[in-house]
């Protein structure tokens, strides 16, 4: 099973407006066939809370846009670390040190990653 075409145009709008925003480390993963609730992960970083903020902003409204409903949002109080739930695929915003400290790209090393057409920025 792979990531339909609907998650993986999800997942194109995702990452262009993170990067928009200025988001670092842009990756996405086809979770598709290690779980059952989503096809796939956008994972992205930002190196303050105000930045985190913007970016989930960013991608809510270009997500609206693409006719995308958020089916849950998580974590924005604290700005740290935003989950932003689509069905079709899950958006992770964390700030540069919570996103090294929990490391879901080992968690998800083993998925295919799915190529994304932005620049990506590694912060360096």
């Amino acid at each position: 099973m792979t990531a339909t075409p609907r998650a993986v145009e999800l997942v194109n709008v995702a990452a262009e407006a993170a990067a928009e925003k200025l988001a670092k480390d842009i990756i996405a993963y086809d979770v598709s066939d290690q779980l059952v609730i989503t096809d796939a992960f956008v994972l992205c970083s930002a190196p303050n809370d105000r930045q985190v903020r913007s970016v989930v902003d960013e991608i809510e409204d270009r997500l609206r846009a693409a006719g995308a409903k958020s089916v849950r949002r998580e974590g924005e109080r604290d700005g740290r670390w935003v989950l932003l739930d689509y069905v079709d695929i899950v958006v992770h915003i964390q700030h540069d040190e919570d996103r090294e400290y929990y490391g879901l790209e080992r968690l998800w090393k083993d998925c295919p990653e799915i190529p994304l057409p932005v620049k990506n920025s590694s912060g360096d």
